[in-house]
């Protein structure tokens, strides 16, 4: 697992040039764009146009594709567990059934349930790319100067900032942690079973909370003694001024988010239906 995994990396790009509160307004639109429609028109327009932007931005598929393995797992997972629990629910939304094959019971295949689940899927690509690009495009401090610049009070701002800060620290307390416990005797590798990694795996968890949470009562000994918080305001080093390529940004976003809402409700339902 690298250690900039879900870091900021800083590079000469069009997004990474964009303040940070530009790039969190325009990641909030796109996400409620992406969790409230259901059209698959929008939705695959949204995947096209984060892979697009997400090249755009100089970052490599490579640095994130830890991450990106995990998301498909865990997708993977969602999309069995709704098809176990609710072999229908297509089929209720779209009001037709077209049966490809049987299973039991009431298990069916159906060319809706198929339908209903690729467009869960097609929500999380197309809101993934814009997180990820969120978090490895942003300045942590920069970002926290630019929440305040817009009414986000600067002690909020501020652990917003170190918390992202804090995403690198973890992940290589992990990794020296696993190397340290290896080193010990600690099979971690796919020579064991995976009981016994899920039971070694205690053995890194357990020191890495511990090493957290001293790390979390030093910073703040050290934010009271600096007096954070006493006054109503504060001046940011990172501080970055709103640009033309701000407002442009923000300008095209709100654009796509109306256009999708409009596009999503014209005919009063979340859902694109092709069986009619």
């Amino acid at each position: 697992m690298a250690v900039n995994m879900l870091a900021f990396v800083d590079r000469s790009s069009p997004i990474h040039r964009l303040s940070g509160a530009t790039k969190f307004l325009c990641f909030i639109m796109w996400s409620l764009a992406g969790m409230l429609t259901y059209d698959t028109r929008v939705l695959l327009f949204m995947l096209v146009a984060s892979l697009i932007i997400f090249t755009v931005s100089k970052i490599k598929v490579k640095e994130v594709s830890f991450v990106l393995l995990f998301i498909f797992l865990f997708l993977l997972l969602n999309d069995i567990a709704i098809f176990i629990f609710s072999p229908l629910e297509g089929v209720k939304i779209y009001g037709t059934k077209h049966v490809l094959f049987h299973i039991a019971g009431q298990y069916d295949v159906t060319v809706e349930q198929l339908f209903y689940e690729l467009n869960i899927t097609l929500k999380y690509f197309s809101i993934i790319p814009a997180a990820l690009l969120f978090i490895k495009t942003t300045n942590p401090s920069e970002f926290a100067s630019s929440l305040n610049r817009i009414g986000v009070s600067y002690r909020v701002a501020f652990a917003v900032a170190i918390a992202l800060r804090y995403i690198p620290d973890i992940q290589r307390d992990f990794q020296t942690i696993a190397h340290a416990q290896q080193a010990r005797g600690i099979d971690m590798s796919r020579k064991e079973t995976i009981f016994k990694r899920a039971k070694n795996a205690l053995a890194i968890v357990l020191p890495l909370i511990f090493s957290s949470l001293e790390r979390i009562e030093t910073i703040s000994n050290v934010m009271d003694l600096r007096g954070f918080g006493k006054h109503k305001k504060r001046t940011w080093y990172s501080a970055r001024p709103f640009k033309k390529s701000d407002y442009i940004a923000l300008i095209t976003v709100v654009a796509l988010f109306t256009v999708s809402m409009l596009v999503t409700f014209y005919d009063g339902s979340r859902f694109y239906n092709p069986f009619v």
